[in-house]
């Protein structure tokens, strides 16, 4: 793999969850409907399954190839990125609830 395309793969797996969680949270503030707290717990949970997944997957492939480890870590760093804003969501969501 290209460089670029291992960053593209992190910033857009960073991206998605980031862009739903959004959603969730300022979709509950504005309307005060529940399914928009309930999908906001979910997405934290399938965001840290799936950027658990593609951290061990660039993990193993950067121990595959030696080359390529520093731009994995920068990958794993973007994705990293999510677990303080996730978890500010979340307490902002508890303290709404």
């Amino acid at each position: 793999m290209k460089d670029q395309h291992i960053l593209n793969i992190a910033k857009t797996v960073f991206a998605m969850f980031f862009l739903a969680g959004n959603i969730c949270l300022f979709g509950y503030i504005m309307t005060k409907n529940e399914w928009f707290a309930g999908s906001g717990y979910m997405v934290i949970i399938f965001g840290a399954m799936s950027s658990l997944a593609v951290i061990l997957a660039l993990l193993v492939y950067s121990f595959i190839n030696w080359d390529r480890l520093d731009i994995c870590l920068k990958a794993i760093g973007i994705l990293l990125l999510n677990i303080p804003i996730a978890v500010l969501y979340a307490l902002i969501g508890i303290n709404l609830l």
